[in-house]
This record gives structure tokens, sequence and C-alpha cells, in this order.
């Protein structure tokens, strides 16, 4: 810090569900930090509570909060997928990782070294990654990722 102050970064959250080698092993990456708001942004609730809008008795409205689509969310979505295939007692097809961070907003610091060092152990045994760390254009639209700053490109043809 400008006042010579040394603050630790926030831990990284490494997690893995089943280990059944006759399965692939998916990697998630997501963060759960924000940037900074106020709601004199244009916010109608506080953005730092989240807020349903529109919703009623066994319907759910429109939830407003920093973060909800960019990326608490998307994180929240995949860790209620798992949950479910326990809750139901159905086998996870797929062996699950988990790398969630809280730092992507101010460059991921510290990540870079992180993955380097746990690339022979943690992510040894990763076929793929997923990161929906991404937005939707509507809401009949939704998002593909196939590309992020130039890590990655490929052809996906979805029917």
């Amino acid at each position: 810090l400008p006042d010579g102050q040394t603050l630790l970064l926030p831990p990284v959250i490494l997690a893995e569900l089943g280990k059944d080698p006759q399965k692939p092993t998916v990697c998630f990456y997501g963060h759960v930090d924000v940037q900074p708001a106020k709601k004199e942004d244009g916010w109608k609730t506080d953005p730092y509570t989240l807020t349903e809008i529109n919703g009623g008795y066994l319907i759910i409205g429109n939830l407003y909060g920093r973060g909800a689509t960019d990326n608490k969310g998307p994180v929240l979505a995949w860790i209620n997928a798992v949950e479910t295939f326990r809750a139901l007692k159905l086998a996870m097809p797929v062996n699950f990782k988990f790398v969630i961070e809280g730092m992507e907003e101010a460059g991921s610091l510290g990540l870079e070294k992180l993955l380097e060092e746990e690339k022979q152990c943690f992510f040894a045994d990763v076929d793929c990654f997923v990161i929906s760390d991404n937005l939707w254009l509507s809401k009949r639209k939704p998002a593909l990722t196939y590309g992020t700053r130039g890590n990655a490109c490929f052809f996906v043809e979805v029917k």
C-alpha cells in the first residue's frame, strides 16, 4: 500500500468432489469479488444487499445486487447443480474441481503463482476448464463462452 503497509491476499478456494478415474474431471473457475458501486450510480436498491423485485408467493422475481451476474450468481449455479445431484442421490457424470477467487476484479493478484504451484498436484488430472464469467445479451440469448483473453480458441457447434 502507499503507506508501506502490507496486506495478505484473500485465500483462493480449491475444492474437489469425486475422484473416479473412469470419469473426466472438469475444473470450474469463478470469482466472488465485485467492482465498487454506490446507490447514486443508478441502483434502485442498496447494491450490496441482494434484493428480490417482482417476486411473489412461489414465484422467484428478479434478483438485484452487486455481483449477482458477475460472478456470484454463476458460481452459485454450479454449486447448486452439484447440490441437486447429491440431493437426488444421482451419480455425478464428472469429477468436479472448483477454483474460486476473490481478486479477479483487481487483476487476479496471486492467482498465477497458485496455478503454477498446483499444476502438478491439484490440476494434474483436469481434463477441461469451465469459465462462466460472462454476461447474457438478453433474456432470450444465453452466453456461450468459447475463449477468454486469447487463452483458448476452438470451434463449437451447438444444436
